[in-house]
């Protein structure tokens, strides 16, 4: 049990942490005692369901989602070349800026580049990140680092997002990376439609960090999006 108890504490004390509350605090936000939730941080209590529950609206995330840091304490302090790099494709401004700001107020610590219509994010994902054909100078500055999560809005300009999704699954090189749907609502029709060309999840809008993190976990994707090992 104390396999169990140890991880899942330690994943309830960094998610505090990420939000930067005292335990007294998560504590008065989930209606348990403090002392409680200062055994549980320990691994030495066993928590019900409905704790757990409790636990995880306070720290504003999903169960799966603090179920999946459990064990990587250090993954809060994760930087640079460790972390996923992703594609935000939105063409709304006010969405763009909603979007961000929520990122950036639970701790989102990821490098989030926006694309605002389809040609400009088909652009950077097919960006060649190799030297150019005939060498770089050694002057030249490094490309950035192809994305490795995209979220593509479907209502995009330019080039619509289910033909960005195509584009990107017909091809090779990037047939692999995951593509998360962003929709106003959940048309059955685009679900589909995006479901058969390959994309591996779909948000309804607004982007935050909540909703992101319940399909990343969905993915197998650690809350912090980290780059998988070797």
């Amino acid at each position: 049990m104390d396999d169990v108890k140890k991880p899942f504490g330690a994943s309830v004390k960094a998610w505090r942490g990420r939000l930067g509350i005292s335990q007294e605090e998560l504590a008065g936000r989930a209606g348990l005692h403090r002392t409680y939730v200062c055994d549980i941080e320990r691994g030495a209590r066993n928590v019900s369901l409905e704790s757990i529950q409790k636990l995880a609206r306070a720290l504003e995330i999903s169960v799966s989602a603090l179920f999946s840091y459990a064990g990587d304490e250090g993954a809060v302090q994760a930087k640079g070349k460790d972390l996923v790099d992703i594609l935000y494709v939105e063409d709304k401004p006010e969405d763009v800026e909603i979007a961000l700001a929520a990122l950036k107020g639970a701790g989102f610590v990821n490098q989030v580049r926006v694309a605002r219509d389809g040609a400009e994010a088909l652009q950077m994902v097919f960006r060649e990140t190799e030297d150019l054909p005939g060498g770089r100078e050694a002057s030249a500055p490094a490309p950035p680092r192809r994305a490795q999560i995209v979220l593509l809005d479907l209502s995009l300009p330019k080039v619509d997002g289910l033909e960005v999704l195509r584009r990107i699954k017909a091809d090779p090189r990037t047939a692999s990376l995951p593509v998360i749907i962003l929709t106003a609502s959940a048309h059955e029709r685009d679900l589909q439609a995006s479901k058969r060309l390959g994309a591996a999840a779909y948000i309804v809008k607004p982007l935050d960090f909540q909703n992101l993190s319940e399909v990343t976990s969905q993915l197998s994707l650690q809350w912090a999006l980290l780059r998988p090992p070797g």
